[in-house]
């Protein structure tokens, strides 16, 4: 039997949660909501994924470093396929770009004390920043989650064996 990489575990992970993204998108008309969460939870089951096939694989591992290299193969897939997705969909729909616009144009007049020629300097500004603003949070938010995913996923593992050996010494 061929055993399934960290990486590809990445990729379907990714593709799951692509896939999760988009029926949530397109059956609620937007990402604001709790369903956004089945996501989350999709990536985290992917890193558990991952930390539990290759404890299996290798009963006899109690480095960390190994364990942690394992998830960050998985969730740094995981994080370029969601970047990925992030800017081919805000390229797809512009829609977005102008309701943040929108928004901050409302926020800008309410405050006052801007006159329009700057309120639509800002408003230009803030358009162009908008997309590298997404991708950042985005590679900020899996990245971080992902690696404390990892993080404590390998810390729970490692314990569980080192108590699994202790027990099997006595």
């Amino acid at each position: 039997m061929r055993l399934i990489s960290a990486t590809q575990k990445g990729l379907i992970t990714g593709a799951v949660m692509i896939l999760i993204s988009l029926a949530i998108y397109y059956g609620k008309g937007n990402f604001d909501n709790q369903l956004q969460y089945i996501t989350y939870t999709a990536y985290v089951a992917g890193i558990l994924w991952t930390m539990i096939t290759f404890t299996r694989q290798s009963p006899a591992v109690l480095k960390f470093g190994t364990f942690f290299s394992q998830g960050f193969k998985c969730f740094i897939v995981v994080t370029l396929l969601m970047v990925l997705f992030t800017f081919i969909f805000l390229q797809t729909h512009p829609e977005f770009k102008d309701q943040m616009a929108a928004i901050y144009k409302e926020q800008l007049v309410k405050q006052g004390n801007t006159t329009p020629n700057e309120i639509e300097e800002r408003i230009k500004l803030a358009k162009k920043s908008f997309t590298p603003a997404m991708l950042m949070a985005t590679i900020f938010s899996y990245l971080v989650i992902g690696a404390m995913v990892t993080a404590v996923s390998a810390g729970v593992i490692i314990q569980r064996k080192k108590q699994q050996a202790f027990q099997t010494k006595q």
